[in-house]
């Protein structure tokens, strides 16, 4: 199925110029957004399978956006496509409910690939930002509860670490050589013992819990 989007900037041209480049790469654009007001109003009405997110809207920020429009549209996912990489701006976006952020320097085939992995319910990040968020998540993390969360298996923890990556199950197959079911088994066995719903929330999970504490190799 076609991925419906909605492109929300203030600034007239890149706004008029992601939607065509958008449009002629086959996706739906279903409408843009000038501000976090209309961004609303707007998504209301349309309801795209992703809003590409701007964070710089004048009074209301994308931050301020993106919370209302996750907190009220449960099936429309944010990316944000900013023109800041700050550590804070990356924070409040993910807080706010963001699947994912981009930086504008990001190549139209970056782009693509964000949008479509966005609308599959991956978390999606521009190289080395994951690692920021990530790790202020793991300093924030508190621990006195530790003992009372869910257990995982070695497998799923390992298996959680990559979704927080920003890995499709296919990566994560290759990755650990076991199959692409046998991945997503363990995802659906992960989702039911942590009582989440799909792979953005997992990946949260795995953000405010340290869950990535083993580097790569």
């Amino acid at each position: 199925m076609t991925v419906s989007v909605m492109v929300v900037d203030d600034h007239p041209l890149w706004r008029d110029g992601v939607a065509r480049d958008l449009a002629e790469r086959g996706f739906e654009v279903v409408a843009t957004a000038a501000d976090a007001g209309s961004a609303m109003r707007i998504a209301r009405a349309v309801r795209p399978d992703v809003v590409l997110m701007d964070l710089n809207l004048g009074e209301l920020s994308g931050v301020d956006a993106t919370a209302m429009i996750t907190g009220e549209l449960p099936g429309t996912r944010v990316l944000v496509l900013s023109a800041s990489g700050e550590h804070d701006d990356v924070l409040q976006a993910v807080k706010a409910g963001a699947s994912g952020y981009l930086v504008k320097s990001a190549s139209a085939e970056e782009l693509v690939d964000a949008v479509n992995r966005t609308a599959a319910g991956d978390a999606v990040f521009t190289a080395g930002l994951a690692g920021l968020v990530l790790g202020e998540y793991r300093r924030m993390a508190a621990s006195p509860d530790e003992q009372d969360e869910p257990q995982l298996t070695d497998r799923e923890t390992e298996v959680l670490r990559l979704v927080a990556k920003g890995l499709t199950a296919r990566q994560i197959a290759t990755r650990l050589v076991i199959s692409h079911r046998t991945v997503e088994n363990h995802v659906q066995s992960t989702l039911r013992k942590l009582q989440l719903h799909n792979r953005v929330e997992l990946a949260r999970y795995a953000i405010e819990h340290g869950l990535d504490a083993e580097p790569e190799a």
